[in-house]
């Protein structure tokens, strides 16, 4: 009686043994397999990136071609690229293009919050705002805003009274929420040090911006644009652009990159261009 009970005791000890055995191997095979797809996920992400890396690459020796014929037009076409199996969409805009957040005049400002479907009254105080956060001083202007103002409304912060550091600082700008400034942030510059858009490369918002252009001038002028021969438009390209290279796999892994570069010249000895600002994914 002794001995079955101390051989059915074994046996459960096996049994639990077995069962547990099973439970770890479940455990490391599901281990395994997660590993497996987050490898694959970052294999085909860095795929990815680097296809839209070679996008900027490919754009930047596009902008400098030798050949004005064949050379890349900074207007906002989109450019079809392939690398490593990934099809990239390659998009050049001309900074002169933009509207510039230090040098344009407040007709060109208050025209731009007009177009992006800001109110009269809003748009004028925002271009005031503007000019406000770049002028020095503490007396703001009419309608503008100093460190008085923000302190009524509560912010801990007041203008630089100096030119804008970077696009984003119109964030902080008195009167810029963000559904205005999400529709704004495309068509802003700090690099062009136009008092007003260069219509031969501006986009349609940045185009409604230049005063007295209204609709019918800015239809006319993408008409006349999307007829005018590629290599003629590409001479008149200018130094600072913006490029936006979207990679994206067989698999629908996709990546995308944005690049503002300065154009140095193809010599020897010197680097061709300069980068001043990177962001990835597609965050303002």
């Amino acid at each position: 009686m002794t001995i079955r009970r101390d051989r059915g005791v074994a046996l459960l000890i096996v049994l639990w043994g077995c069962t547990l055995l099973a439970i770890m191997l479940g455990g490391f095979a599901a281990l395994a397999r997660t590993e497996g797809l987050q490898a694959r996920y970052q294999y085909a992400q860095t795929r990815a990136h680097y296809a839209a890396e070679a996008g900027i690459m490919r754009a930047i020796e596009g902008l400098q071609s030798r050949d004005f014929a064949s050379r890349w037009v900074a207007d906002g076409r989109v450019y079809p690229f392939e690398f490593d199996g990934a099809k990239v969409a390659i998009t050049i805009v001309d900074e002169d293009g933009k509207v510039d957040l230090n040098a344009a005049s407040g007709d060109v400002l208050t025209g731009l919050f007009k177009a992006a479907g800001v109110a009269d009254d809003k748009a004028h105080r925002l271009s005031a705002a503007v000019q406000d956060w770049r002028r020095p001083g503490d007396a703001a202007s009419p309608n503008g805003a100093k460190k008085p103002q923000y302190e009524a409304a509560g912010l801990a912060y007041g203008p630089r009274n100096g030119p804008f550091a970077s696009v984003e600082e119109a964030r902080m700008v008195l009167g810029m929420d963000a559904k205005t400034w999400t529709a704004v942030a495309p068509a802003l510059t700090i690099w062009s040090g136009r008092e007003r858009p260069n219509s031969e490369h501006a986009q349609p918002l940045a185009l409604a911006a230049i005063p007295g252009l209204g609709q019918a001038g800015v239809a006319a002028i993408l008409a006349k644009r999307g007829q005018v021969d590629a290599s003629t438009v590409a001479g008149g390209n200018g130094v600072t652009h913006t490029i936006r290279a979207e990679a994206i796999l067989d698999d629908g892994t996709r990546s995308s990159l944005t690049s503002t570069i300065r154009l140095r010249g193809i010599r020897s000895g010197n680097q061709p261009y300069a980068v001043l600002r990177w962001r990835e994914g597609d965050a303002e």
